[in-house]
């Protein structure tokens, strides 16, 4: 397994081009909760210069990561990657799939989802186009572990698949994928795609926000079983904001702000299988702002979050301006192990797994 003190000494000196730069030091998390701290890979051997929006998943016991990473998101080289770790090691990364067109054009492809379903093969859900307010979703899947991948698909008119989180899957088999919209006017909306067939086919919901109250989108969706539902969103509004469902996301509450601060930045939250809830974000509420710390809050009832660990605290020399650790993804595993990726100053993955039976 790579050592965080080599990561720890090249994030600091050199650049993906193996050029001198001021990134930050790395300080290894000093927590009983914290059992593996490390880059997927290291920066002196980067791909890209740089990479963003993270996510990861468990597959038959490979714990397989993936993002997007080009030059500079939104520029039309920037690509799907992927690495899979077996037996304690991160695969070199390789670029799985780009926005490369039937007519020669290139558009960039954006936020990939790792996602299995039961008894089905690993998906890889992503996005290609010149922005947001005009991508398509697609996905491939993967019947050996994330080793190969099917052709692209591409999902339904009107379905954009997951956008930033990983769907979930009720015990009926219903599979409740969060997503959202941002329009050419400016509009920022969330709402749900369901299938009730294993992702054969797919409905969505009506915007779950008006956006002139919360401009919203990425929700990550919590499970407290009995029917009992919870979206939380970023917003432009400095604020997380909710929504609820009492009838397994058949009908949904109007959004409102939770307490919890958002500087316009990815949260992803997971139901923890001890009944609480553990969410990932950046407990700051400056719009488009300091994306720094990095946090972990738990909760029972949603309502009241206990911030317990910072993943990237801030310190005294911390660059608030220029350091950045963000858009998370968080999946718990059979065995209990919390697996989190997040975007480390947009030059590495950064890959944390903690015992959340140790988080107070």
């Amino acid at each position: 397994m790579r050592s965080l003190v080599l990561c720890a000494l090249l994030a600091s000196t050199y650049s993906c081009k193996g050029q001198l730069t001021n990134l930050p030091e790395v300080k290894p998390l000093n927590h009983p909760a914290v059992s593996t701290q490390e880059f997927i890979y290291e920066i002196a051997d980067a791909l890209t210069p740089e990479c963003h929006a993270s996510t990861v998943e468990i597959s038959n016991g490979v714990v397989v990561a993936s993002w997007f990473g080009g030059t500079k998101e939104k520029n039309k080289d920037v690509g799907i990657w992927l690495s899979r770790n077996t037996n304690g090691f991160w695969s070199t990364p390789e670029e799985v799939v780009n926005g490369l067109q039937e007519d020669g054009t290139r558009n960039p492809c954006w936020n990939p989802v790792l996602y299995k379903p039961k008894g089905k093969p690993l998906h890889l859900f992503y996005k290609v186009g010149p922005s947001p307010q005009e991508w398509w979703g697609l996905y491939m899947t993967s019947a050996d572990d994330g080793k190969t991948w099917s052709q692209p698909i591409m999902l339904p008119d009107g379905i954009l698949g997951p956008i930033k989180n990983q769907p979930i899957q009720l015990d009926n088999g219903t599979i409740i994928s969060p997503s959202s919209n941002e329009t050419t006017s400016g509009e920022w909306t969330i709402h749900i795609e369901q299938s009730i067939d294993n992702g054969e086919t797919w409905s969505k919901t009506e915007p779950l926000n008006d956006p002139e109250k919360f401009g919203a989108i990425q929700p990550a969706i919590l499970n407290y079983g009995n029917g009992k539902l919870q979206l939380l969103s970023r917003t432009e509004n400095s604020v997380v904001a909710e929504n609820w469902s009492e009838d397994n996301g058949n009908t949904w509450s109007k959004m409102s702000a939770t307490s919890l601060p958002n500087p316009n930045s990815g949260v992803d939250a997971v139901s923890l299988q001890d009944g609480r809830q553990l969410l990932v974000y950046n407990p700051t509420g400056n719009d488009w702002g300091d994306r720094v710390p990095l946090s972990i809050a738990l909760s029972i009832d949603g309502k009241k979050w206990d911030r317990v660990l910072d993943l990237e605290p801030l310190t005294e020399t911390t660059d608030e301006e220029g350091e950045e650790y963000s858009y998370p993804t968080v999946i718990q595993d059979k065995d209990d192990k919390v697996h989190i990726v997040y975007t480390w100053n947009r030059k590495t993955v950064k890959y944390v797994v903690i015992d959340p039976k140790k988080l107070k």
